[in-house]
């Protein structure tokens, strides 16, 4: 149905990925608003004739699903805002905001769910389920579980961690209604008071999905490092050009789907002009941005490509730095002959990951001691710090 829809109102030919994005996410808020409000009507009508607490808790689920629907499609809509004085970077993290606000209404109404299931326990009272309810949930579950297709299907495509919330929501329904189905069944054939139990566990399942999309949605908001796909093509597209001969110190900052800026440092060779270099990097800026749609800003490191001994030095301490773990490397790599005081300096970087079982300190130490062994006269000006991707 998704595909017939955009066939008809969207018309995908000769869009942008933008505006392709924007479609697709108020299509699927929309249809989420329907779908959601019809199992309501349907699961509230069934719950309130047979009495039971488990279906009518799952209609408000649908509810407050479609009430989501709502927030989501209204995201969409504040995300796609120009970027303004106010707010320079754009609007694309009211996206993610719009997630965390459908996680936030998903958690309060599994409490409110779960209060009135225990009270139900407390003091049961027998429901009279028939057929049509079973139909009714049968049918519910079918809907849920094509909602959880397209939802996770379009969201992959156009990187909605909002739609993907989405789709994680409808198949926790699924596992609810389910619930909700085996329990009415159990109870209309024997005498076991089960709908209690039945609302119960749907509470838990619907906080279990608060909670899951609550982290999606706070994940990008709190800053998560860049994929290794998108790293990787930065890396290449700079390396591609003449005469960058390294790249380091990576740093995405995400405001949002479309909206990344990109900062990193190239190695360029100390001997080279100035201006040319320049020249050289606001080529690669650009081609950043046209490419992979982020504004890029590069520092040039000057690095000695003439000097033999330096090179040969670089070489032999970046193997001393692997022997010490194979997850450091450096970089910014120089040496600075300290005249009349016998000893050199080697001054460099060392990037070190997050979760490195060695304090900052104890890294220095470690790589001040190796170089220090592989000549005495070298004394290291090591700075440690922590990588970015």
């Amino acid at each position: 149905m998704i595909s017939m829809l955009a066939r008809l109102f969207l018309k995908p030919e000769g869009k942008t990925e933008a505006q392709l994005r924007r479609g697709y996410g108020i299509l699927c808020g929309a249809v989420g608003v329907f779908l959601n409000l019809l199992l309501f009507l349907g699961k509230l009508l069934a719950g309130l004739a047979s009495g039971s607490i488990a279906v009518v808790a799952d209609a408000v689920n649908n509810l407050s699903d479609a009430g989501s629907s709502v927030v989501t499609l209204l995201g969409f809509r504040l995300a796609e805002q120009k970027p303004d004085h106010e707010h320079p970077f754009g609007h694309g993290r009211m996206e993610y905001l719009s997630g965390l606000v459908v996680a936030m209404l998903i958690l309060l109404m599994g409490f409110e769910l779960a209060q009135s299931s225990v009270g139900k326990i407390l003091h049961p009272v027998p429901s009279e389920g028939g057929p049509w309810v079973t139909a009714i949930l049968c049918a519910a579950i079918a809907v849920k579980l094509y909602m959880t297709f397209y939802n996770r299907r379009i969201g992959k495509r156009i990187g909605s961690t909002a739609m993907e919330a989405a789709a994680l929501d409808s198949l926790s329904d699924c596992a609810a209604t389910s619930v909700v189905l085996i329990a009415s069944v159990v109870e209309r054939y024997t005498s076991l008071a089960l709908d209690g139990w039945g609302g119960l566990l749907v509470a838990l399942f619907i906080l279990w999905s608060g909670v899951q999309a609550a982290k999606t949605t706070m994940d990008p908001l709190l800053g998560t490092p860049p994929s290794g796909e998108f790293v990787e093509e930065i890396r290449s597209l700079v390396l591609s050009h003449q005469p960058i001969l390294g790249v380091h110190d990576i740093i995405v900052h995400d405001y949002g789907p479309g909206r990344r800026m990109i900062s990193l440092h190239a190695e360029v060779p100390a001997s080279g002009e100035l201006l040319e270099l320049h020249n050289r990097i606001d080529h690669v800026e650009r081609e950043l941005r046209d490419r992979l749609g982020c504004e890029a800003v590069i520092h040039m490191d000057p690095v000695c490509t003439d000097d033999g001994v330096t090179q040969e030095t670089r070489k032999r301490v970046e193997a001393l730095v692997r022997c010490i773990d194979g997850g450091i490397t450096i970089h910014d790599f120089r040496m600075v002959p300290r005249e009349g005081k016998g000893h050199t300096h080697v001054i460099f970087d060392a990037a070190v990951p997050f979760d490195f079982r060695l304090t900052d300190q104890e890294v220095e130490e470690k790589i001040q001691n190796a170089v220090r062994v592989l000549d005495s006269g070298y004394q290291a000006k090591v700075r440690v710090e922590r990588s970015y991707t």
